[in-house]
């Protein structure tokens, strides 16, 4: 048998044992200020190894081109609750995946195995409109390279991202600690810290969350609080900004525009008062019992004093009107007094702390005891229907024939979300995992190329904790997150062009579970936006 290259579309994987493809040509579409991707495939049908090596010249100005090998991540089961025509990897799967991207443009390919290469290419703004002729060389051992072509179709619209819309991943700094090594927020962290937040402001991550104090989510967490708070002296505590200053100023740099603060009571029942500590080195250094009531005493004593300070912080750095503030997560029915009785404490001490919270109950909208409600995208539609504005998160679920983004949901259905989230007129969007790299809610380390459900499939499914990979000196992205990022660029675009979300062109987008499947349809779609 022969090796045989190929060029595939972005919105299909290829798995080691996928079969060979034929097409030598491709033609993709892009606005100015865009993106655009696709792979390069190789089949080994030789029983030798056969060393790989892609190329891509752009041949034009304003033009850009990265090539990056895809990996393979050992994957031990299909998700559940999950279609046979929502799932991709049937028939793979137990097995290996393709997920994360490789800064190599080269590899050894197996024999009767097949390989991939993502190649990503980037639209300036003043490239001119047409077509542009992409040439791709695949060099095999023993042979002369073969030559395909990729044909880039690119449209007069630049998309503007200058006002861009709300995207935030929580952001685990524990987890950068933890597997690099490093001490929080010592000198050896910001470099590590500074390359992951440019990679998810790069993929529209357009909000950084900052722990100003030690996330009180998913169990506890080895303290990472930004803020220095001292022991009180006569009834008064003492507040360093210095970190979470430094934070901020880190964060803006790599192209964060907005910013999410940590919540302010404990996860399911808003129960207890936040854990504060004076020492992120001691564990034990809690300024109160870990089991102080959410609106006790002593918490609201350092509400009091902590809230104006951080309101002048956040004054001062011009930040108030581009932060996004948590009461609690994910509080149900049961805990409706809790929050209520938290929510008020907050009025009181903060009236200009606008709170938003990952809740999917309407009565906490109906009451209005949240500001921004973030309901599930399978509650969506019910906050909709009452005229309550909210944004949209998936956690875990909802599955089967809603949009979300795991290991076995194909690609085109996870470059949909941009589109849904404009059509459903969406506020923001909010995720969880953006490098959750732990085993569930404890602070085990779990290997993220063998494990991809925090140790606990099928209840967390594979692809849920993260979307990024531990790499040598930073993150490694995954074709996951990739697909993410195009579907983004596509809601931008839409957003650049002030389209309606009932315009006709979104007519078959009817909910985050009914929509079109195929990536026909979103290639025909972009073409018709981009008047080609």
């Amino acid at each position: 048998m022969t090796t045989t290259a190929w060029l595939e579309s972005s919105l299909r994987r290829v798995y080691p044992t996928s079969p060979a493809g034929d097409a030598t040509s491709l033609t993709l579409c892009a606005a100015r200020n865009d993106r655009a991707s696709f792979q390069v495939c190789v089949r080994n049908g030789s029983t030798s190894a056969v060393r790989a090596e892609v190329a891509v010249e752009p041949g034009c100005e304003g033009l850009a081109a990265v090539v990056r090998r895809v990996g393979m991540v050992a994957m031990a089961h299909l998700n559940t609750d999950t279609p046979a025509d929502e799932c991709e990897g049937i028939g793979h799967v137990p097995g290996l995946a393709p997920d994360p991207l490789y800064p190599e443009a080269s590899t050894l390919v197996g024999p009767r195995e097949a390989a991939a290469f993502w190649v990503s290419l980037s639209t300036g703004r003043g490239m001119d409109p047409g077509a542009h002729e992409l040439v791709v060389r695949v060099s095999l051992e023993g042979r002369p390279p073969a030559e395909m072509r990729v044909t880039l179709l690119v449209g007069e619209p630049v998309i503007d991202l200058r006002k861009p819309f709300w995207v935030t991943h929580w952001f685990y700094a524990d987890a950068l600690c933890d597997w690099y090594g490093v001490e929080p927020f010592s000198e050896a962290f910001w470099p590590i810290c500074r390359r992951y937040m440019a990679d998810h402001a790069s993929h529209g991550g357009s909000s950084q969350y900052v722990p100003i104090f030690t996330p009180p989510t998913d169990g506890v967490k080895r303290p990472t609080q930004l803020l220095r708070v001292s022991e009180p002296k006569r009834g008064r505590y003492e507040f360093d900004f210095s970190d979470v200053d430094r934070w901020v100023s880190t964060a803006r740099k790599a192209g964060a525009g907005y910013f999410e603060w940590t919540h302010l009571f404990s996860q399911w029942g808003v129960k207890h008062a936040l854990r504060v500590y004076r020492d992120n080195a001691d564990p034990a250094s809690l300024l109160w019992p870990a089991s102080t009531g959410a609106v006790s005493p002593v918490y609201r004593r350092f509400l009091a004093q902590f809230l104006p300070r951080f309101h002048a912080f956040l004054s001062e750095r011009k930040l108030l009107d581009v932060s996004l503030f948590h009461v609690s997560d994910e509080p149900g029915l049961d805990h409706l007094e809790n929050y209520r009785s938290a929510r008020a404490m907050l009025h009181d001490l903060a009236p200009w702390l606008r709170s938003s919270d990952a809740l999917s109950n309407l009565e906490f909208g109906k009451l209005g005891l949240v500001d921004i409600p973030i309901p599930s995208i399978s509650e969506s539609h019910a906050f909709a229907d009452a005229g309550i504005p909210a944004w949209a998160y998936f956690c875990c679920g909802p599955r089967g024939r809603y949009v979300n983004r795991l290991m076995d949901t194909p690609l085109a259905k996870i470059r949909s979300i941009g589109w849904l989230l404009h059509r459903f007129q969406a506020g923001g969007f909010l995720h969880w995992g953006y490098n959750y790299w732990y085993r569930s809610q404890s602070r085990q380390l779990i290997d993220p190329f063998t494990d991809q459900a925090g140790g606990a499939w099928p209840g967390w499914p594979n692809g849920d904790p993260f979307v990024v990979y531990p790499g040598p000196q930073g993150p490694l992205d995954s074709i996951r997150w990739e697909a993410f990022a195009d579907g983004l660029r596509d809601q931008a675009l839409l957003r650049t062009l002030g389209l309606a979300a009932d315009d006709a062109l979104l007519a078959p987008l009817q909910g985050y579970d009914r929509f079109p499947r195929d990536a026909a349809w979103l290639l025909t779609a972009k073409r018709r936006l981009l008047g080609l």
